[in-house]
């Protein structure tokens, strides 16, 4: 396809960071333009099975201490998330229960986000889960004075797996330098080793879960070299 064609498809305007990252020329900046959308499917399947271990894991280390429905009680009026300082996750599990058309829990667990379980993590969430969920994380180092592993630092962690994640759902480039239009797979390679590295600390092995899923560095390596 012609460069012409293709930016007529795409817009000039979205694909002027490509061009000045690949110095006007047009071919190599098609060229990128794919390869980010190679990366970005890469990654958002290594996210998307890190969200399922994620939220398995927590559902599995909460269910012995509060019920094989724990979300749908917690919920519930009464429920530990039914208080001012939990309202947005009680009305979340509640929205997610009115969508279902016949309630299971696995069906509800698949039916919350990314975002919810991130929040799980957030100081009252755990609270109200009776502070047992960094088991979710038996590998995770052991805290010192000047980095606390605690429950907020996981929650950091996910925030900016999260945030990522929503990047790439609205269809936004994760080859450059944020901001700039500078070619540039740092962005990307952090952040999948951050997944690598909470994979560890979860005890997955994560080589062997990924085992066919997994190019992004083969992928960063050729939108380095482009």
């Amino acid at each position: 396809m012609k460069y012409s064609d293709f930016a007529k498809v795409m817009t000039n305007a979205r694909m002027n960071r490509y061009l000045l990252a690949c110095s006007g020329n047009t071919r190599k900046a098609m060229t990128l333009y794919r390869k980010n959308l190679q990366l970005t499917q890469e990654l958002f399947t290594v996210i998307s099975c890190f969200e399922v271990a994620l939220r398995n894991s927590i559902d599995r280390t909460i269910t012995p201490a509060f019920g094989n429905n724990w979300l749908r009680d917690a919920a519930s009026v009464g429920g530990v998330f039914d208080t001012s300082k939990c309202r947005l996750t009680r009305d979340n599990i509640n929205d997610a229960i009115s969508k279902l058309h016949t309630y299971n829990h696995f069906k509800l667990v698949a039916e919350l986000g990314f975002g919810f379980w991130r929040f799980m993590f957030a100081q009252n969430q755990f609270n109200a889960t009776g502070r047992i969920l960094l088991r979710v994380f038996p590998s995770k180092p052991t805290s010192t004075p000047a980095i606390q592993y605690n429950n907020i630092y996981i929650f950091n962690q996910l925030a900016q797996l999260n945030g990522i994640r929503n990047r790439m759902a609205h269809h936004e480039p994760i080859c450059f330098l944020p901001g700039t239009p500078i070619k540039d797979t740092k962005y990307a390679r952090q952040h999948y080793n951050l997944i690598l590295q909470l994979f560890q600390w979860m005890q997955i092995d994560e080589a062997a879960l990924l085992y066919g899923l997994d190019h992004i560095n083969t992928v960063c390596n050729e939108i380095d070299n482009l």
